[in-house]
């Protein structure tokens, strides 16, 4: 076994942008482009995926404030993006016509920057001022600048308009002249994270610098936060201070500057509008001689709360196969979204003196996902928009009201030929006897005949993963012949917050171990055979897939690990990795590097194995899982010989690509290499 963090040879590869080290990714970039990416075949495919996106057929996604419909836009003549906005009414039509607030393309091309849209925050009830986030290459840490809507300009700092130079920041509206900013004020400002660790009040016109604290965290928390409920008549200042990434303490912020800490669960999620508080459970509660089980939501009177009382009403109770998906509110009803065995079932709540009546919202299609979208209770009444798709359906945008029913707004068109897919759902046992979820795709000819498949993992954060049409896998891999499979393996949270925190730290293994058993699964059905068997996963989920390569190499043909965390003896010290030790552990402590150590895919690369091929890729500017875990892992499976493709893209940031072209070919790039290994023959 290597043991490559005790006199580690590739710490070199660490330093992000030294010229060494971008040589060395510039140099593999070359191998893979002549290896898979030249081919008739790859160009067609990118051709195709790209051609999707930038397609003007497909849905533009809105957000709803109030009369505005808001939409980020990318095609082929505007690959950086659009940011616009028009009328509910206007928007219903098939071609809606669009202010444009923003062309990102244009203003890169006027200031010279490579500008990757990052957000915008609209200010409200006005809507004519808003906070644009920018970055540099798609990177987390984002440049802030104050935008006039009227006259589509940014305010100079000069002239009063708010201005954030470039740090991982938190800006946000109290009012005109007004907001709450965290971010780097200089030395001890930050988390050990590399979040804003204080929260000041910054009054237009005046410098940054004499900015009003209002509230510190310490340099050990995840971040700060601060913000302001401008709900008419329910106005409220609130405060919060991640201690660790899945546990805040939340205060609110009284005229006097006092903090009034608000005594629920740290590790619980709350939200209030108008008179409710509303508790979202991660772990069982017992107060008031009452007993509520992990998973729940809890709905009590705030001012009733804030005055001592406990009388909850559980709105929402989990069950062995039930957990709650999302929840939001209409001005008059709480809308709530639960997954039955990873499918979506919605329901709409009235509140009442008497009680919380529930009654289903909508028809909702199996092996498929549905999501409640634009909700906006203060100026929107009680309309919504519904999202659904299936692995095999595009997806469906619909908008209705509570009481009258749903109708068809939007639908994309298909992007690959599905009359012969057909979509199933099963399950796996794992070593410990729970049963995993797993969903298959393939065309129906494919029963009964072992194939060319590939599984897709995460595992990790209580991140839910529930069926959604790709168009890019069924060019890439379905029209191929070949099966996809999603699988739903502990760690996240389709099955709510247990399924993920069972699986926390000592009990990490577990997570692999649910992936293996799927693996075996697929061949004990005979829908696959492990030479034709691949995986892909990216980030926590290319943590996963070096925990297959190296420890379950026998399952594989070939493996694709994305923007990935590999070396767990120093993911705390490269970026935002500290933030994550709450999910995995503290390497810096014995007892806990103890049960890292044995799964850690860095320390655990053997030269006496056999190893599946593996393509690692990530990105120069993804600063929130470091580049050098893919890059030293790619040199060390080198130096020991194993079979190893790497590709770098130079901007990005975290999701890997920072246009609609960079996506395409990296999407094509991970379906050709699955191609050459799997489909041999």
């Amino acid at each position: 076994m290597s043991e490559p963090t005790a006199t580690d040879p590739y710490l070199w590869l660490e330093q992000v942008t030294d010229d060494r080290a971008l040589d060395w990714a510039r140099a593999h970039n070359e191998v893979v482009v002549a290896a898979f990416a030249e081919s008739d075949r790859f160009v067609e495919l990118e051709g195709r995926i790209l051609d999707m996106l930038d397609t003007d057929t497909k849905i533009a996604y809105p957000g709803r404030r109030g009369p505005w419909l808001y939409n980020f836009w990318r095609d082929a003549e505007h690959p950086r993006g659009l940011w616009r906005r028009t009328t509910f009414d206007e928007y219903a039509k098939p071609a809606p016509d669009w202010d444009v607030l923003i062309d990102v393309d244009a203003l890169a091309e006027a200031e010279d920057e490579n500008w990757v849209w990052g957000g915008a925050g609209v200010l409200r009830p006005e809507q004519s001022r808003a906070l644009i986030s920018l970055s540099r290459g798609g990177a987390d840490a984002k440049v802030v600048r104050e935008f006039d809507m009227a006259s589509r300009t940014f305010i100079d700092p000069a002239d009063g308009g708010f201005h954030l130079p470039e740090a991982k920041s938190q800006l946000s509206w109290i009012d005109i002249d007004t907001v709450y900013v965290g971010t780097d004020f200089g030395p001890g400002s930050l988390t050990e994270s590399g979040y804003p660790r204080i929260m000041k009040k910054w009054r237009r016109g005046t410098e940054l610098s004499s900015a009003e604290t209002v509230f510190e965290g310490e340099p050990s928390d995840v971040a700060v936060s601060a913000g302001y409920d401008r709900t008419p008549g329910y106005e409220r200042h609130f405060v919060g201070r991640a201690t660790d990434f899945f546990n805040e303490e939340v205060f609110l912020l009284e005229d006097d500057g006092s903090l009034r800490r608000l005594d629920i669960p740290t590790d619980a999620s709350e939200s209030w509008y108008k008179d409710w508080l509303l508790i979202r459970l991660k772990s069982p509660w017992e107060i008031a001689g009452a007993a509520y089980p992990a998973g729940a939501l809890l709905a009590i009177d705030f001012e009733r709360f804030l005055a001592g009382e406990r009388d909850f009403e559980i709105v929402f109770t989990p069950d062995e196969h039930t957990a709650l998906h999302g929840f939001g509110w209409t001005e008059n009803y709480l809308l709530l979204a639960t997954l039955e065995d990873v499918q979506t079932k919605l329901y709409v709540l009235t509140p009442s003196a008497e009680g919380w009546k529930r009654e289903p919202l909508a028809d909702t299609p199996p092996m498929a996902s549905t999501s409640v979208a634009n909700l906006d209770p203060l100026e929107g009444g009680d309309e919504y928009m519904l999202t659904t798709s299936g692995f095999t359906t595009p997806t469906t945008l619909l908008a209705g009201s509570v009481g009258q029913g749903a109708e068809k707004l939007k639908q994309e068109p298909g992007f690959f030929d599905a009359d012969t897919v057909e979509t199933e759902q099963f399950f796996a046992r794992s070593e410990d006897g729970t049963r995993v979820p797993y969903f298959v795709i393939r065309r129906r000819d494919r029963r009964g005949v072992p194939g060319p498949t590939v599984m897709s993992g995460y595992g990790g954060f209580e991140v839910s993963r529930t069926p959604a049409y790709s168009g890019a896998s069924g060019m890439g891999w379905l029209e191929r012949g070949g099966t996809w499979v999603m699988t739903n393996i502990r760690g996240g949270g389709e099955y709510g917050p247990q399924w993920h925190t069972s699986v926390q730290k000592a009990n990490r293994y577990k997570v692999y171990e649910d992936f293996a058993a799927i693996a075996k699964d697929l061949v004990e059905r005979g829908i696959t055979t492990p030479a034709q068997l691949g995986a892909v996963g990216g980030s926590n989920g290319g943590l996963l897939m070096g925990v297959m390569l190296t420890r379950y190499p026998e399952l594989f043909g070939a493996i694709v690990c994305q923007v990935p965390l590999l070396d767990m003896k120093r993911y705390h010290l490269l970026l935002a990795g500290a933030s994550w030790m709450a999910e995995y552990g503290d390497p810096d402590k014995p007892e806990e590097w103890a049960y890292i150590s044995e799964y850690s895919p860095y320390q655990n690369v053997r030269s006496d194995l056999r190893y599946p091929p593996i393509l690692i890729t990530t990105s120069t500017r993804d600063d929130r899982v470091h580049p050098g875990h893919a890059r030293k892992m790619t040199a060390l499976l080198e130096e020991l010989g194993h079979p190893v493709w790497y590709h770098e893209n130079i901007e990005g940031g975290h999701g890997g690509a920072a246009d609609n072209k960079q996506s395409a070919f990296q999407a094509a790039l991970i379906y050709e290499f699955f191609a050459e290994q799997l489909m041999k023959g």
